[in-house]
Parts: structure tokens; sequence; C-alpha cells
């Protein structure tokens, strides 16, 4: 990770002061499912929430300047920015709860599940978007942003280019879920019946592939469910877990796990959940800080 050579360049960046610290607030207004992973970034509070309102099929980038999302100061270039701390307290319920902080680079919008094949549109995915030139990392997540029926036996799956630029890759078919609020993640199916783990929030990628650059299509065999969602992409930073309610949640990025996450400038920031219970009229509350050299 680039930006700075050891830990004395950290520590003497912090004594100079630059650092900035920006706390967030989000209160899911809608049930949550356990074990089901549900996106923060359409929830209210403090960032407002987006719904990804964008042209159907098409993908809209999301930027810090355009759609606000969690606030970790100004630009810095030439400067590198890094997630130094993160603080998270939440204690109404639905804990223990993994949350993924990501980079949300953008969306393809109205997806329709009732639609054998569509081709998505990449107009907007220039060499200027975050993570183009390198997409390792980058996953696809499916949003629900208009309730299907909860009990379709439908599967899907996309066609995509990978982050070397390999055109034609298929990533794995994925069962839709149950739970059927918006902000669920379309192929999140909870504790599986046979060995009690939580699914993945992002669709399997294509053995070896390492991330993706851009989607060309979503597939619906079967297509006989309703609702629309939304598929984004989008680079996990880092993950808290949330354990109880008797104490925050406080998680050192250096001395913890050794690695400090780099945040782009403009970048579109919020989180992705994993509750244990319902999170409906919950607060979320935290704290991001960061350090620039």
């Amino acid at each position: 990770m680039p930006g700075f050579r050891n830990v004395r360049d950290l520590v003497d960046a912090e004594l100079t002061g630059a650092t900035t610290g920006y706390s967030f607030r989000k209160v899911p207004a809608l049930t949550t499912g356990a074990g089901i992973w549900f996106d923060l970034s359409m929830s209210p509070g403090s960032p407002t929430p987006q719904y990804y309102i964008g042209a159907q099929n098409a993908f809209s980038p999301l930027t810090y300047n355009t759609d606000v999302g969690l606030n970790v100061g100004q630009p810095v270039l030439p400067k590198y920015k890094f997630l130094r701390r993160a603080t998270v307290i939440e204690v109404t319920g639905g804990l223990p709860m993994t949350m993924i902080l990501m980079d949300y680079i953008g969306f393809y919008g109205f997806i329709d599940e009732g639609v054998p094949l569509t081709t998505l549109t990449n107009v907007n995915r220039t060499t200027s978007t975050r993570h183009f030139t390198d997409a390792r990392g980058v996953q696809i997540m499916p949003v629900v942003v208009a309730q299907h029926s909860g009990i379709s036996l439908d599967t899907f799956y996309v066609t995509y280019t990978n982050s070397a630029g390999v055109q034609g890759r298929t990533s794995a078919s994925v069962p839709l879920t149950t739970q059927i609020v918006n902000g669920t993640i379309l192929s999140s199916t909870g504790r599986d019946s046979t060995r009690s783990i939580n699914s993945t929030p992002f669709i399997p990628l294509q053995e070896g592939d390492e991330g993706v650059q851009k989607i060309d299509s979503v597939v619906f065999p079967s297509a006989t469910d309703y609702g629309l969602f939304a598929l984004v992409l989008v680079k996990p930073l880092a993950t808290v877990v949330v354990r109880g309610v008797d104490a925050p949640t406080d998680v050192d990025f250096l001395k913890d796990f050794s690695l400090c996450p780099r945040l782009l400038d403009d970048a579109y920031l919020n989180w992705l959940v994993c509750p244990n219970g319902t999170l409906a009229a919950t607060p979320i509350f935290g704290l991001l800080e960061t350090v620039a050299l």
C-alpha cells in the first residue's frame, strides 16, 4: 500500500495535525432480516440516503461531490489519505453485526427481474472512474430497489469484464433472497440450512478472477418474478464487527491489522451490514478518523 514508508511517517503526519475525524449516524427505517446483508446507504440519517436513481440498465458513477456519502474530509492529492481508526456503537439490538466500509464506484440502475436477458450500457464507465485501471478487489453487489415476491425460486448470473480486461467472464448463479425490503442484498440468502453460515453479499466471480471492470449483462433463466434492483460495483475497504451493546467497537487499523486502507479523493463511502436481527429504528453511530501523508 503506497503512501507511507513506515510507521514513523504515519506518526509524523499525525503529530503535524494531518488528521480528520467525522461522525456518522444511520437509522434504518425498514425491517431487516437476521443474517441478511443490508445496504445502509439507502437508510435515513447522516449522511443522507441515496436511492440508486439513474438511467435504466446504464452505469451511473457515484462520487462524494454529487452523492455525498460518508465524510472523510477534503481532497489531499498529491498526498494519500488513509483510514486510521473506526469507532461504531449500536445499543438497541441486531447484534452481533458485521459492517463493511466500501467505496461505491457506481451502479447499473433499475434492472428488471422479469426480463430474461438485460444488456447493460457502460457509456459512463471511463478511465477516469475510480478503480477502473486497477479493478482488483472490485466486487458486484445486487441491491433491491423495488421489492420482489420473496417466494420465487429464480436464480440469476452476470457476464462481465474482469480486472485484467478479459471480456466474457461469467459469474456463479445465485438464488434470490426471500427478504424483500429495499436495501436488501438480492443474493443474500441468510444462514444456510445445512452449514449454518451467512451467504456472501457479493456475486461470486468466475474462478481465478480478482475483480471487475464493468458488467455487460444480467441473465434470469426463468424470469418469473417481478421487482427491480441495482448492480453496484464496490471496493471493500475495511471490516468492523459490533459484538455487543455494552461498549463501542473501536478498530485501530494500524495496530489491529497493520494496514490502513487508502481512501481515494471524491470517493463515495458507505456501509454494508449483516445484522443478527431487525435494525428498524435502530441508530448506528460512529466516527471515522483519517490521516493524510
